[in-house]
């Protein structure tokens, strides 16, 4: 008798009664595991592993159990998904049919044990596209009443949840004040009042010591550290070495975080929807005739700078925005040449002359502006690209999803003006440089304002991402490469030199010896055992090998040099330090 392994899946969409000691994902595997004990005369086995998404939508395939069940499905460990009902499993047409593709090719299905059909049969598949038809449709129905719950309350000035502003503290379905945070946010609408500009209001604030709390989010991915990065949170009076009550390093605050306080109507009383702005039940901290000001001299603020940037080119679109990994500030700094301009981002450490005494001025950064502006562009491009079909925004309509994506229309080798450019920086709200990688928080703002979407509908975890870089200096010639953003040739020698392993290594398995290959092959032992190491690659080093994604130093000079460890775990560790 065929033994079919099978796999018990289960998923809740909300976090409501996790906590309890047996919730509705151990009630679901319960049922389960009775009907796989039910067939055992067919053959079924349980397998041990749990598959569980608690708190996670239906709608899209983003699941980490359900990624991982593919995977073991996609590797042969899996015979059969067991689902409670069919719409744990997914909740979208589109994504069941790719899942029912998936499946098919790796010889494997599904069954849902409360509801019985034949998808053999042309009845049983259109059972099965009926009931995900009002799966899908529940879930839809069920976002639009969500939605038009939250346009209702915030018509009526409530607070409906999100990041908390600086100077204020949730109570209830609205806002108290902060006192101690509202000082922050007075002093800051009082000095960009009184310099006219956004740049000069965050140079007075780092001066007189005012000081934002770190950004934390929840991320699956790594996150930019609770060190250094920082949101529209603050507190005054303190050193950069201190740490607020939860530990996270306090920080100047960032351009962008001051622009984003300027133009934020909460701190008026005032609650925002979409494009439009209600009066909200919560009190202010400016007068709303202040913030109106403040509002007119920004636009009269962005209009200078929209007039002076054909006359600028120059302009370091990244300026303000660049820390290493040791929180120094990366510092817009230019050369001159021959009559031609260099521009260059530096660790402000090694133009003050500060620590010098105890590190050498190796130790920090000294990138060419061009490149790496014209690269992280394409790279928040991509970031975006790739997310906004799946989770960038909440419930996106498939017209929104394409207009986006014409937006967003782009490659590495369309060349993106300085205007463009500006705007897609200005996204960024900050970036962190650390040897081979660099990690990016973008600004909700700023990007809606790309996008042509109001910022509130943005996946706040999908505005921070980790990207590879690496930049190299051999000689006089410097190489910047930030992951995806330079088409490189593939290393065709590398890739024959993996064939020849596979094919020394399957002449091994059939019998030959080493010295036979060799002979055969007129070439040396030790060669045919150094290429052998080859046909061990861990698959993921291989496939980026294939596409040309390898890191710049893994070439086949490189591994003639270095023993290459068998455990792939190994591998990764030493071509990630390349």
């Amino acid at each position: 008798m065929k033994r079919i392994r099978c796999a018990i899946y289960t998923r809740k969409s909300s976090e409501d009664g996790l906590e309890q000691e047996f919730n509705s994902l151990h009630a679901q595997r319960e049922a389960c595991a009775a009907y796989i004990a039910s067939q055992k005369h067919e053959g079924w086995v349980q397998l041990p592993g749990h598959y569980d998404d608690g708190g996670l939508s239906g709608g899209n395939m983003d699941r980490p159990g359900l990624q991982q069940l593919l995977h073991d499905i996609d590797e042969g460990l899996v015979d059969q998904i067991v689902v409670y009902k069919i719409d744990r499993l997914t909740r979208s047409l589109t994504d069941f049919a790719k899942l029912v593709e998936r499946l098919d090719a790796a010889q494997a299905s599904f069954v849902s044990v409360t509801q019985s059909f034949n998808t053999s049969t042309s009845m049983g598949r259109l059972t099965l596209n009926v009931l995900l038809s009002f799966a899908q449709f529940e879930r839809e129905v069920t976002a639009e009443r969500i939605r038009d719950k939250i346009t209702a309350s915030k018509k009526k000035g409530l607070w409906m949840g999100g990041a908390i502003p600086l100077g204020y503290t949730p109570d209830g379905r609205t806002l108290k004040i902060v006192e101690q945070e509202a000082r922050i946010v007075r002093q800051l609408f009082d000095l960009y009042h009184e310099h006219g500009s956004v740049l000069e209001a965050m140079r007075q604030a780092e001066r007189i010591g005012l000081r934002a709390k770190p950004r934390f989010r929840k991320r699956k991915a790594k996150s930019l550290g609770n060190d250094d990065s920082s949101h529209a949170d603050g507190a005054s009076g303190r050193s950069a070495a201190e740490t607020d009550e939860r530990g996270g390093k306090l920080v100047p605050f960032a351009r962008s975080q001051i622009h984003y306080i300027l133009t934020n109507p909460v701190y008026a009383g005032r609650i925002r929807h979409h494009e439009k702005i209600h009066a909200g039940q919560h009190p202010a901290i400016i007068t709303p005739e202040a913030f109106d000001a403040v509002q007119m001299q920004l636009s009269a603020e962005a209009s200078r700078t929209r007039n002076r940037s054909g006359s600028k080119p120059n302009t370091s679109l990244l300026a303000g925005k660049l820390r290493d990994e040791t929180g120094d500030r990366l510092t817009a700094s230019h050369a001159a040449k021959k009559g031609r301009r260099y521009r260059y981002y530096v660790s402000n450490r090694l133009i003050s002359g500060r620590g010098q005494a105890a590190e050498s001025a190796s130790n920090g950064w000294r990138l060419p502006a061009k490149p790496l502006e014209d690269q992280l562009g394409k790279v928040v491009l991509a970031h975006l690209r790739k997310h906004v079909a799946v989770d960038l925004l909440q419930q996106p309509s498939a017209g929104e999803i394409a207009g986006i994506l014409r937006i967003l229309d782009c490659d590495d080798a369309t060349e993106t003006s300085r205007q463009e450019l500006a705007l897609i920086l200005d996204g960024i709200e900050q970036a962190r440089v650390t040897p081979g990688e660099m990690q990016v928080v973008l600004q909700a703002d700023a990007v809606a304002a790309i996008l042509n979407v109001p910022a509130d509908r943005l996946n706040a975890e999908r505005l921070c991402f980790a990207t590879a870089f690496q930049f190299r200096k051999r000689g006089v010639e410097t190489k910047l490469v930030i992951a995806h953003t330079e088409k490189r040739a593939v290393d065709q020698v590398l890739i024959r030199n993996i064939a020849r392993a596979h094919r020394y290594y399957d002449a091994v398995k059939e019998g030959s010896t080493i010295d036979e290959i060799a002979a055969r092959e007129k070439l040396s032992r030790a060669r045919i055992v150094q290429l052998i190491d080859l046909a061990f690659l861990a698959p993921d080093v291989l496939q980026s090998i294939i596409w040309g994604e390898q890191p710049v130093g893994l070439t086949s000079e490189w591994l003639q040099r270095n023993d290459l460890p068998s455990d792939w775990q190994a591998q990764r560790r030493l071509i990630a330090a390349l």
